[in-house]
């Protein structure tokens, strides 16, 4: 009985461990990417991203707490821009702001507070090809070893992946309207 049990702590063990080393294998950083055309030229989509009171529109966050408490600071759009929030456990806590703002591109900081803090940066690239826009949204962050653990369990990607999704198809509805 005591050998047993001796053994299958030892299994354990060897396996904590083992996803352990894997976890740490993983790279220190991550990267999100998810695109679309939108038939609209670059102005009109950057304008539905550097206002942040416009991401009511096509935000997939936004959707998920209708009660969410936002502040908007700093620049009204654009470079400077800044958007807090705080909301239910689906949206958490956290603050955006513009960094570069231009109608190819546009670079935003993103803090989150709560449910856990991290440090992110969400760039969207805007390419015109002929009437039409290509329309690329990447999120990159630092992968803590917590997230690295995680990310054995949960598939990151797919999960921030959907929201993107839906957000791009929100956006591309909005730009193409009128």
């Amino acid at each position: 009985m005591l050998q047993t049990i001796a053994i299958v702590l030892a299994v354990l063990i060897v396996i904590v461990v083992a996803l352990l080393a894997y976890a740490a294998s993983k790279p220190d950083t991550v990267r999100y990417v998810r695109a679309t055309r939108i038939n609209a030229p670059p102005e009109k989509i950057a304008a539905l991203i550097t206002d942040f009171r416009k991401w009511r529109v096509w935000s997939p966050w936004e959707k998920k707490d209708p009660n969410v408490q936002r502040t908007f600071s700093g620049s009204e759009n654009g470079v400077g821009a800044v958007y807090g929030w705080e909301g239910n456990k689906n949206v958490g806590s956290g603050r955006m702001e513009i960094l570069e703002a231009s109608p190819r591109k546009i670079r935003i900081q993103l803090d989150f507070i709560t449910p856990f803090k991290a440090s992110n940066m969400a760039e969207f690239d805007l390419t015109p090809q002929g009437g039409a826009t290509d329309v690329n949204w990447v999120m990159t962050a630092e992968n803590v070893f917590m997230g690295k653990v995680m990310s054995i369990f949960l598939d990151f990607d797919k999960l921030i992946g959907k929201d993107f999704e839906s957000g791009l198809a929100e956006m591309k509805a909005a730009a193409e309207r009128a």
